[in-house]
């Protein structure tokens, strides 16, 4: 398998499912990312507070547009095809091209949950993380209670395989984290690409 190569490409993709379009975010979708990060109930096992401010979402828009076009990560806004509505978002961060390594992130809007939206979405970025990027391993890190991620994680075929005690400090609390990874060798087993 050849390693990425250096520096890590820029990203400008377009990833189609059957209801979603995976894609950069853009300006206009500040108020549908605050939405999405101003709701306590997403937002509780983040790693950050729920936002206050709009303001929030366009800085975060233009550090993810500006780390999309210097290839430090890959940022993609779920787009809903039927409505054309920006309902959550999915990427790759922290990424090593020597160990061909990175780490996952999603988040969905709280009127999304449950219709396999994010099963979607992932399935698609995880397609291309090993097939174009050529990932070796994806890592993602989950608050211990957050029972949905890990079975959507699972689902993909990621395994448990750590415990980080008092990893996080969000606010006034403090957690742990729960390590998930995904090799490249178990996708192929799974036969989904």
């Amino acid at each position: 398998m050849p390693p990425i190569s250096e520096p890590m490409p820029q990203f400008d993709c377009l990833l189609r499912t059957e209801r979603l379009l995976l894609r950069p975010l853009r300006e206009n979708d500040a108020p549908a990312i605050f939405a999405i990060r101003s709701n306590p109930t997403v937002m509780r096992y983040h790693t950050t507070t729920p936002w206050a401010e709009l303001n929030l979402a366009t800085a975060w828009i233009a550090r993810n547009v500006a780390a999309m076009q210097s290839g430090a990560y890959l940022s993609l806004g779920i787009e809903r095809t039927e409505d054309q509505a920006l309902i959550g978002t999915c990427g790759l961060f922290n990424l090593d091209e020597q160990c061909r390594r990175a780490e996952i992130g999603y988040e969905l809007n709280h009127d999304a949950w449950g219709k396999g939206y994010m099963h979607e979405a992932l399935l698609t970025l995880l397609k291309y993380a090993f097939s174009t990027m050529s990932l070796n391993r994806i890592e993602a890190d989950i608050h211990p209670d957050n029972i949905g991620s890990a079975k959507s994680l699972e689902r993909l075929g990621f395994q448990k395989e750590g415990y980080l005690r008092e990893r996080w400090i969000v606010g006034d609390e403090v957690s742990d984290s729960v390590l998930y990874g995904l090799l490249q060798s178990d996708w192929r087993r799974m036969n989904i690409d």
